[in-house]
């Protein structure tokens, strides 16, 4: 028994195995011994060092779209928003936005003041994409969705009264036509929700955003909004922001 389990070492596959006499291939070293098992041997290796272990999933848009159903419940189908749990329309919203955004939820810079309850809810889930590319995924599949443009829900608002201090305020970071700047970190303003253009401006007079000394434009946003004295003046800066529209 003993004679034939080190005929095995030294023969793979059997003490017998072909080749296995003194003039054979078994002589010759173990990659010349059994090309083709080894190729069958190496070709799952190397697809799993392509992959990565376990296979890694693939990047883009598809990748995106499987992601978003994590997002669905609160931003809805089409990324329509529902107001009732306070998660904005992001339909088209810029790429660079998106992934800004995730990374100040990610990172803390949004998302951890104790009164900010819808931070609180978003800050797991933007945590929950923790493999490399995921951020860049799914912000590109909500842009790549269609732009809807929000209802009006609030009233009261005096546009006149409200273009002067956009004019003054506003202008310099989104644009006189209220489309965003890339260079800014400001986002497009003209089709987002009144209701929630009202509740970050909250948000950020309070300090609910903006709190992080580290994010520049939160920190900006909070200055710019504590130039809105009140309730009304918020009001107005957002019924001229909907007289954008096109």
């Amino acid at each position: 028994m003993l004679s034939d389990l080190e005929g095995f070492h030294r023969h793979p596959f059997g003490a017998h195995a072909p080749g296995a006499d003194a003039g054979g291939l078994a002589t010759r070293g173990p990659l010349l011994r059994y090309p083709v098992a080894i190729a069958l041997l190496a070709a799952p290796l190397l697809s799993l060092a392509v992959s990565g272990c376990g296979g890694m999933p693939r990047q883009g848009i598809a990748r995106g779209a499987d992601l978003y159903d994590t997002c669905r419940p609160c931003h809805g189908d089409k990324a329509a928003g529902n107001p009732e749990l306070g998660a904005p329309p992001i339909a088209g919203l810029p790429r660079w936005y998106i992934e800004a955004q995730l990374g100040k939820f990610r990172s803390g810079q949004r998302g951890t003041s104790p009164a900010d309850v819808e931070g609180h809810r978003m800050r797991p889930m933007a945590r929950s994409l923790n493999i490399e590319g995921d951020v860049g995924s799914v912000a590109q599949y909500v842009a790549s969705l269609p732009v809807r443009t929000a209802s009006a829900t609030l009233q009261g608002g005096n546009a006149t009264a409200g273009a002067a201090s956009y004019g003054g305020v506003c202008t310099v970071c989104h644009g006189a036509d209220g489309m965003g700047n890339e260079a800014m970190g400001a986002p497009p303003l003209v089709h987002e929700s009144d209701w929630y253009i009202l509740r970050a401006l909250d948000k950020f007079k309070s300090h609910v955003r903006g709190y992080d000394s580290t994010d520049a434009q939160g920190q900006q946003m909070a200055t710019m909004s504590s130039t809105l004295q009140d309730h009304q003046a918020m009001l107005d800066v957002i019924a001229y922001i909907r007289t954008l529209r096109k």
